[in-house]
């Protein structure tokens, strides 16, 4: 069941840089993610309340507080430089450098998490390494 989310994700983060790009034409890149963060935010907290998760929140620890704080503010960070990105190039090339996160996100969980990296994840790696640099160049 995880395959189908993480596929939906696909379609859903394909769909979010082309409707982003059409609704960037005058806007401040800054501005635009300001907005889709109140409708992301709207949305997520609709979801809480709506399956019940709410009464959890006492219940989080101050590590996952603080490592959830920082995914957020790298999600910030993300965003922002997602959509700059977007405002000045063209939507392809910034949707394939930016899918460079796998491959970052294979060594990050390699590293610090101590995840499997194998001989298949690093063919995987390298074309997608490869992949982006043929997209862009």
């Amino acid at each position: 069941m995880w395959f189908v989310f993480a596929l939906l994700s696909a379609v859903f983060a394909a769909l979010t840089s082309v409707l982003a790009k059409l609704g960037l034409d005058g806007v401040n890149s800054h501005l635009a993610t300001a907005l889709r963060t109140v409708v992301v935010l709207a949305f997520a907290w609709g979801m809480v309340f709506l399956t019940g998760a709410q009464g959890g929140i006492g219940s989080i620890s101050r590590k996952s507080w603080l490592f959830l704080i920082l995914s957020g503010l790298a999600t910030g960070a993300s965003w922002l430089c997602y959509y700059r990105a977007l405002q000045m190039g063209t939507v392809s090339h910034v949707a394939a450098v930016d899918k460079l996160s796998v491959l970052i996100t294979m060594v990050l969980a390699f590293v610090f998490l101590r995840e499997s990296f194998t001989a298949k994840s690093l063919v995987g790696c390298a074309l997608i390494g490869v992949g982006t640099l043929l997209m862009v160049l």
